[in-house]
């Protein structure tokens, strides 16, 4: 069972400078979510950094509305809470999927995120997973938006050669076959 384990959390980093984070909730499941806010607000505030938060209609929006704030707003990073129950339809199997897929591919091209949209079999699995006195998944997805912004500000001013380098035009000019 999950709630015996024992897992190792990294320490919170420490910033420089003020960071900014976007919580991006759907309330569906109101005490639920509002467990994960609590959660996570408790951890942001612990690192010093400062957030807002915003609710959408359900965790298919997550994604999209993150992607909004990622292009038109000046955040350094994003949570993402929710819960996803398993109904009697493929509807569970979609919107876990296409949420976890729409989060994946923001954080590919950039933004740090902290994915804390739960995907349970029941209430009863939520409800231990929200809790910020239990599995705190709220605190443990803004823990993690936090430890990807200091990897990015870390890694902000490297540069490194991409692609190809472009051709000398002295040595086309001389021999085009050595070019």
């Amino acid at each position: 069972m999950a709630g015996t384990e024992t897992h190792y959390t990294l320490p919170l980093p420490v910033f420089d400078r003020p960071a900014k984070l976007l919580i991006v909730v759907a309330p569906y499941y109101k005490d639920i979510a509002d467990d994960l806010i609590a959660g996570a607000r408790a951890k942001i505030e612990a690192a010093g950094a400062s957030h807002e938060l915003v609710e959408v209609p359900g965790a298919l929006e997550i994604p999209p509305a993150i992607a909004m704030a990622e292009r038109q707003a000046n955040f350094d990073a994003y949570v993402a809470l929710g819960c996803i129950i398993r109904g009697e339809t493929t509807h569970y199997d979609t919107v876990c999927n296409d949420s976890s897929r729409g989060l994946m591919l923001l954080g590919l091209q950039g933004a740090c995120i902290g994915n804390g949209i739960l995907t349970v079999e029941n209430r009863a699995q939520a409800v231990v997973r929200a809790d910020p006195k239990d599995q705190d998944k709220g605190g443990g997805a803004a823990a993690a938006a936090l430890h990807l912004l200091a990897l990015s500000r870390k890694w902000a001013g490297a540069t490194k050669g991409i692609g190809f380098r472009p051709a000398d035009p002295i040595r086309i000019a001389e021999d085009p076959k050595k070019a």
